[in-house]
């Protein structure tokens, strides 16, 4: 099977884009595992498909999988991406593009600087819907790690994700810490791991271990569940900047019922075959 892709990058955090509308694409999670891996594949955090429409309103579907193989809801660079990848590909014309995913309906749009704006969705806090094993809603959790418990806020951004925050973003224990609540019993669907500093009301530093692919220079979601938990414990404004690895993100949200907006660049590197 030879397929066409796209190699491109949100802030460093990189993808290989599939087009599975004009090709058939069906890949195995060998095959998945096989594409991300670095020496022996191209290399990448995520891999995208874009897929027809699945629902009604829609343009597109969007499927993401993690370099481990395993598929996941949503990715916010990925959105970015997928929206710079339609339109360049002679897919769409628009330039406000409807999107269905797995964690519910996106819209993007690409801006005439080049940046890419993305409707998120709402942050969702019920437990049972995150998922995540808690009796209410609320903004920061005790979680047991076999030590000192770890304060955190939790929230879905279509994807679970757990933010805690840090006073020194080098030295936070990402590579530690990250692998230990990622796969957490109370998160059954594994989750997101989100460092956070916060600079002041306006500006935040973040780094993200993200599930199935480890830490990545940059996560979209994860940028979005920081500021929303930020928000939610009354630390942050409405627009924040979120400096990430591999660039900065803007981010606003206008709290509770209100969609989060994220906004950044997308680029393409190189375009290829591959025979799998």
């Amino acid at each position: 099977m030879k397929l066409h892709f796209s190699k491109m990058h949100g802030l460093g955090n990189d993808f290989v884009v599939f087009d599975a509308i004009n090709q058939s694409v069906n890949l195995s999670p060998e095959q998945l595992r096989f594409i991300a891996d670095r020496r022996f594949g191209i290399g990448c955090d995520q891999i995208l498909l874009v897929e027809r429409p699945r629902n009604r309103g829609t343009e597109f579907y969007y499927r993401i999988f993690n370099a481990d193989g395993s598929e996941v809801e949503q990715c916010g660079n990925g959105a970015r991406c997928f929206a710079r990848f339609v339109h360049d590909h002679g897919l769409t014309r628009k330039t406000e593009i409807p999107v269905g995913t797995a964690g519910g309906d996106i819209r993007l749009y690409l801006q005439e600087d080049g940046q890419v704006r993305v409707n998120m969705g709402v942050p969702v806090f019920e437990p049972e819907s995150i998922p995540f094993e808690a009796n209410r809603p609320q903004p920061v959790y005790e979680l047991d790690i076999g030590g000192p418990h770890v304060q955190a806020g939790v929230l879905s951004m279509g994807n679970p994700h757990v933010v805690l925050q840090v006073d020194d973003l080098d030295a936070a224990p990402v590579d530690t810490l990250g692998p230990i609540l990622e796969k957490h019993p109370r998160f059954p669907q594994r989750v997101n791991v989100g460092f956070m500093r916060v600079l002041s009301r306006r500006e935040i530093g973040l780094r993200v271990f993200e599930r199935g692919a480890g830490e990545t220079l940059a996560c979209g979601t994860g940028a979005c569940a920081a500021v929303v938990s930020g928000r939610l414990q009354g630390l942050l404004d409405e627009t924040v900047q979120v400096h990430l690895r591999g660039g900065d993100l803007v981010i606003s949200w206008g709290g509770e019922g209100q969609p989060v907006w994220m906004t950044g660049p997308a680029t393409e590197v190189f375009e290829g075959n591959i025979e799998l």
